[in-house]
């Protein structure tokens, strides 16, 4: 099951999903309040988007599900492996949110009161055409796909509709500061989930800082950090990152009691720490001491294609 981000759609992994669905059967839901779903005046919280995915999977009969969540996408993912733990066997963060405060300016600026009507005349047609050509100019065709989907989203902004609806899921989750949500202090609770960490070193939405930081909470989770790439490693390297799905799936295929046996040891050990006393120096030196252990077997840079 793949989440795309705020603001985005199922289309955002149309790049993707023609590899994937080669092997798996692949469900790209468009969230409540995005793309073709409905747009109601209601929760647009984590939790509600969690339960909402528990339903629509409920609906179309299946029971356990490999969860992809990109961006926002990231933060529901692990919303919904938290509370419907019996429904996600794997767990995969993509540039996942949700991991620490800092996000870009434009995000910050835009849960600010007010935004909608800066959100109205930006999404309008003519200042649409300007922004499309200036961009044009700008750049060269490497990622035409995903600019593509940059303006579908953009341009979607332009109906009442849908600009509350990206308001009121932003604001659920980002204020002025920044992120206000973060799931560092629950991760430990994935400790019988396989989990796999995606980001680009080059991210200039969310800091590759935070995969870093979900992985030394989730020792037994894997980091794969790529090269160059920005936000949506997805759609900049989609044949590395459909073949990293595909490895991490067909790895865990069958997850051994051993394993999370251990995964568990470690992560209690980690949470006894954090929660102590003397957190402050001990959570620091569990983490570093099980970050050391592992992450040599767990943390792999992958290169950019050529």
């Amino acid at each position: 099951m793949l989440i795309h981000g705020i603001g985005g759609s199922s289309n955002n992994w149309r790049a993707i999903i023609p590899t994937l669905a080669k092997k798996y059967r692949v469900i790209a839901p468009d969230l409540l309040g995005h793309g073709r779903s409905d747009k109601p005046r209601g929760d647009y919280s984590l939790g509600a988007f969690a339960v909402w995915l528990r339903d629509f999977l409920d609906e179309l009969g299946i029971s356990r599900v490999t969860v992809v969540g990109h961006s926002l996408g990231g933060g529901i993912a692990m919303q919904f492996a938290h509370q419907h733990r019996d429904y996600c066997e794997r767990l995969i963060l993509m540039s996942s949110g949700g991991l620490g405060s800092e996000v870009n300016r434009t995000l910050r600026l835009i849960s600010l009161p007010g935004s909608h009507l800066v959100l109205q005349v930006a999404a309008s047609k003519p200042v649409l055409n300007v922004r499309k050509t200036l961009a044009v100019l700008r750049s060269d065709d490497q990622h035409a796909s995903r600019r593509n989907e940059h303006w579908e989203a953009h341009a979607a902004l332009s109906n009442p509709e849908n600009r509350q609806a990206l308001l009121r899921t932003l604001r659920a989750v980002v204020d002025r500061h920044g992120q206000f949500v973060c799931a560092l202090n629950k991760l430990h609770f994935n400790a019988n989930v396989p989990v796999m960490i995606i980001s680009g070193d080059k991210d200039p939405v969310i800091p590759v800082s935070h995969a870093y930081a979900a992985h030394a909470a989730m020792p037994h989770s894997k980091l794969h950090i790529l090269p160059g790439v920005k936000h949506h490693p997805h759609t900049e390297q989609t044949e590395i990152v459909a073949g990293l799905i595909d490895g991490f799936i067909d790895e865990n295929a069958g997850y051994g009691h051993d394993a999370v046996e251990q995964a568990a040891v470690s992560l209690a050990d980690w949470s006894a720490s954090a929660h102590s006393r003397n957190a402050g120096l001990r959570s620091r030196a569990v983490v570093q001491r099980i970050s050391r252990r592992r992450s040599r077997r767990h943390l792999q840079v992958v290169p950019a294609s050529a």
